[in-house]
């Protein structure tokens, strides 16, 4: 699975469905903690959309966590200070790594529910989104 895709799982998953993962790997390997769990700042960078230019919105808390697992590294970094999940989601990615990780389809799972409802969201917004240019025509009447 591509890393980003993987993050974007593990990051929106449960926290305790992704310790539960990163403890049973554990269970199975040999895992080495290389840089213990720590936060640290990260500067946000966006797309301003009129003049297409890259600028810095501010800086984020973040948890960085690195990891070996039969040799293998894996690390992670995710918002917040959640170090326990953090830990985990390193420990996930190692598995990754050396190809031992046999819980894609659970990730799908996760995914597919995570989707689920982010479009329930937006569903939600969608309704008091206003819309312009019926606006502009209703004016010019």
């Amino acid at each position: 699975m591509e890393k980003k895709r993987l993050f974007q799982i593990l990051s929106r998953a449960e926290r305790d469905e992704v310790i539960r993962l990163g403890e049973e790997l554990q269970q199975q390997y040999t895992v080495t903690i290389v840089k213990k769990p720590e936060k640290s700042l990260t500067m946000i960078k966006l797309r301003e959309p009129v003049k297409n230019s890259l600028f810095y919105l501010g800086e984020a808390i973040v948890t960085e966590a690195v990891v070996t697992l039969d040799g293998i590294t894996g690390t992670a970094v995710a918002m917040g200070d959640d170090f326990e999940k953090t830990l985990h989601m390193a420990v996930i990615d190692a598995a990754e790594n050396k190809g031992v990780f046999a819980h894609e389809d659970l990730l799908l799972t996760w995914e597919q529910a995570q989707q689920r409802k982010i479009e329930q969201e937006n569903a939600l917004f969608q309704k008091t989104k206003v819309d312009f240019h019926s606006m502009d025509s209703e004016a010019a009447q």
